[in-house]
């Protein structure tokens, strides 16, 4: 066989053998139970990945503000100025969901170190009620500028940026009382006397005694008040605002004396006098900075009516103030146009033109 030849049987040889290698194992086995061919199977996705959760932001917790009040030595249930002032605290709790505090001053060295706790204990506002906590008051106000304080029947001259002086006309509503107490008077006399000769005391003593004038001019009749003299601001007083006792022998020397109508200014005192009143009999009762015959029912049937010193209102509205970031220093005054003051009952009275006058500034009601 010549070269060509074999060369050429020996490219075919090897040509055959790849296709037969190529044509072999490629094929996927057949199926013999059926012929059918094996079904394929799908492919299997891999499992997708959870995202991960994504937390919502937490919210910061609401703020909560402290409201805190230092009585004076009469206490917080003197069902007079305090038991009032306290009121407001409820109605803010009440109302802006605060918390709320007090302290009560036994004698007149607590009023720095009551205040000074409520400073350690981070209160929102703190509330001194009443003109003698005035200096107590001042001394930590500037001491402490970034604490906020109100304080009842003081007003500073000049003022404290972190300082609200809550002051009351109650000459207005004690004016009210006094016309009311004339027209009812059988005797001809009415009586009056305070705790201590204070501004805040002496000014519901002007209003009485004005009203009683006015009634006077108004109707021809000479009604006498005892007690008091708006002239030399001189007059009865106890000289504190604690002893029932000393107002059970005020009251019975005003009676005495012929007094049928007796208004105490002198807080918890008055409750001797009322217990006076009751026991003599044919006489009756002026309340003041609430109303007795609610806050005494027990002597509801000798209170002709209350002058209402309306405390809660001021400290409803400042601490309200505190809550929304409004507060700022200086006075806030309640009177008959505002509904700061007023009294609990007309006693049968018209008095809607009084009111209007004292409003418009054409009425006297003080010095």
């Amino acid at each position: 066989m010549s070269k060509k030849l074999l060369s050429l049987f020996s490219l075919m040889l090897i040509a055959s053998m790849v296709l037969a290698a190529c044509g072999g194992g490629a094929q996927p086995a057949a199926n013999n139970t059926g012929g059918e061919e094996a079904p394929m199977e799908e492919p299997t996705e891999a499992p997708m990945e959870e995202a991960a959760p994504t937390e919502a932001p937490m919210e910061e917790p609401a703020m909560t503000y402290k409201i805190c009040q230092v009585t004076d030595t009469g206490g917080i249930d003197d069902k007079s100025f305090n038991a009032t002032a306290w009121k407001g605290v409820e109605d803010a709790m009440a109302t802006y969901g605060v918390d709320g505090a007090y302290l009560e001053s036994q004698q007149q060295t607590d009023y720095e170190t009551n205040i000074n706790a409520f400073i350690e204990e981070n209160c929102d506002l703190i509330i001194t009620v009443g003109f003698l906590l005035g200096d107590a008051t001042a001394a930590a106000a500037e001491a402490n500028p970034d604490q906020k304080f109100a304080i009842v029947d003081y007003a500073y001259d000049p003022g404290y940026d972190n300082v609200v002086g809550m002051v009351f006309s109650t000459d207005q509503a004690a004016f009210l009382a006094g016309y009311i107490a004339a027209g009812t008077t059988q005797t001809g006399k009415v009586g009056t006397f305070g705790g201590i000769n204070i501004p805040p005391v002496t000014v519901f003593m002007d209003g009485f005694w004005y009203g009683v004038q006015y009634y006077n001019e108004q109707n021809g009749t000479n009604v006498e008040v005892l007690g008091w003299d708006p002239a030399t601001q001189e007059g009865l007083f106890t000289g504190n605002f604690e002893s029932a006792d000393d107002g059970r022998a005020f009251g019975e020397s005003l009676l005495d004396e012929g007094a049928d109508v007796i208004m105490p200014v002198a807080g918890p005192v008055g409750l001797g006098t009322a217990a006076a009143v009751q026991e003599r009999g044919n006489a009756w009762l002026v309340g003041v900075d609430n109303d007795w015959a609610l806050a005494n029912p027990e002597f509801a049937d000798i209170v002709l009516t209350s002058v209402m010193k309306n405390m809660d209102a001021g400290v409803l509205e400042l601490s309200g103030q505190v809550v929304d970031g409004t507060f700022t220093g200086g006075l806030w005054v309640g009177n008959l146009e505002n509904g700061g003051v007023g009294v609990s009952t007309d006693a049968g009275f018209d008095l809607a033109d009084l009111m209007a006058g004292i409003i418009a500034g054409d009425i006297q009601t003080a010095p």
